[in-house]
């Protein structure tokens, strides 16, 4: 893998996917983790998408009031988690909060699926949510907005500053390509496959700030770089920071912004599962000087681009190598980096078994095209998805 060369101690060690992680001593107090899940509401006749979000929102707030709300589309609808050390408890309010936008779409005549992308239905341009935040990027970003009814699982880890949260992303970095590929969910966008297991990958790829984020020397390397952006029009505020890892401006969490919605809560659950151990680990390897591996971000970015495109079933880039590799591979890989990690969290029965699932059955680009070879219909994938969304696992 190339590498900078100012930190490198060769590729042992970054990708821990080649032994066991040096840091396993001692324990450290349980992540908090948390999500927030972008959803798209579909007619149950056409099963094109539906511009009602702002009457569902109003409907689901009855039940969850503040932890729903309108998105950049009139197709999206956003829930929130509470944050949990449990990943049971998270577990359980996925569930929930999914069947609760789920019955206040129903009341409203309508359907609700977890997809990266929009399989049906005319998107470009899509009908914009009112509001002046929503005004103002139409007027800065122009067509950019037109592919923004994708729809996102952001996982959030609670970290101390913002120290913690950069030294978390510059270790983890280098793993964005297998967890794009992992959760892989739009390979169809209105009406067409498109050739990539992560449409919405490549669609928010094109933003000024967004894809795999730098390495951070500091701090104030990362004020210095968002004030910049900020000041030539770039972004309209840290909010338009669009990298797949970073700090959030809002709540003292790192966020994961690199998924596809998550075709069912288990695989929500799943991603939070590896998030929280891959943060934990990293955390561990600061503490104790562990080298921090810097791939080229040419070979990063082709990295994630192959992910996108190939997903679980085809093969990735390993930044260890240079060389490609099964996707599958690399999961397995991570899973193995991680299982101190998973076991200190309590995790591992879990996360071991949402994965064995997921690894049989395939992803949700797989399983979206399987559902589509049957017979060549794309309503039958979006049944399918409107199905899985509310399953119970």
């Amino acid at each position: 893998m190339t590498s900078t060369g100012r930190t490198s101690a060769g590729t042992q060690g970054l990708l821990p996917c080649h032994g066991r992680s040096r840091t396993t001593a001692g324990s450290q107090a349980p992540l908090t983790v948390g999500a927030e899940e972008e959803f798209l509401l579909v007619d149950p006749v056409s099963r094109a998408v539906s511009a009602q979000a702002d009457t569902v929102v109003a409907e689901a707030a009855g039940e969850l009031g503040e932890r729903v709300g309108t998105e950049l589309t009139r197709y999206q609808v956003e829930v929130r988690t509470d944050p949990h050390t449990s990943l049971a408890d998270f577990a359980e309010q996925v569930r929930s909060t999914r069947a609760a936008v789920v019955r206040a779409a129903a009341r409203r005549g309508l359907r609700v699926i977890s997809s990266g992308s929009p399989v049906l239905g005319q998107t470009s341009p899509p009908p914009l949510t009112p509001g002046p935040r929503y005004t103002l990027s139409a007027a800065m970003f122009g067509a950019l907005d037109d592919e923004q009814c994708a729809c996102a699982c952001h996982i959030h880890v609670g970290v101390p500053d913002l120290a913690t949260a950069l030294q978390i992303s510059n270790r983890l970095r280098p793993w964005i390509p297998a967890l794009t590929a992992l959760t892989g969910n739009s390979p169809f966008w209105a009406g067409r496959d498109t050739g990539y297991a992560s449409w919405r990958t490549t669609t928010w790829g094109r933003w000024p700030v967004a894809g795999p984020p730098p390495y951070f020397e500091s701090p104030s390397h990362f004020e210095d770089l968002v004030a910049g952006f900020i000041a030539t029009g770039s972004v309209m505020d840290r909010g338009g920071l669009y990298w797949d890892i970073r700090p959030s401006h809002h709540v003292p969490t790192l966020e994961f912004r690199v998924a596809d919605a998550a075709a069912t809560p288990g695989e929500t659950v799943l991603l939070a599962g590896l998030i929280r151990a891959m943060a934990a680990t990293a955390l561990r390897a600061t503490t104790a000087g562990d080298p921090v591996f810097r791939p080229g971000p040419e070979m990063l970015r082709a990295a994630c681009w192959r992910a996108a495109r190939d997903g679980l079933a085809g093969q990735g880039i390993d930044l260890s190598t240079g060389r490609l590799s099964p996707a599958v591979d690399q999961v397995d890989q991570l899973l193995s980096w991680l299982q101190p990690a998973l076991h200190e969290h309590g995790d591992t029965e879990l996360v071991n078994r949402l994965w064995s699932r997921v690894r049989a059955a395939g992803s949700g680009a797989d399983r979206q095209r399987a559902a589509y070879r049957r017979r060549a219909r794309l309503t039958d994938v979006v049944d399918q998805l409107i199905s899985l969304t509310s399953a119970s696992g």
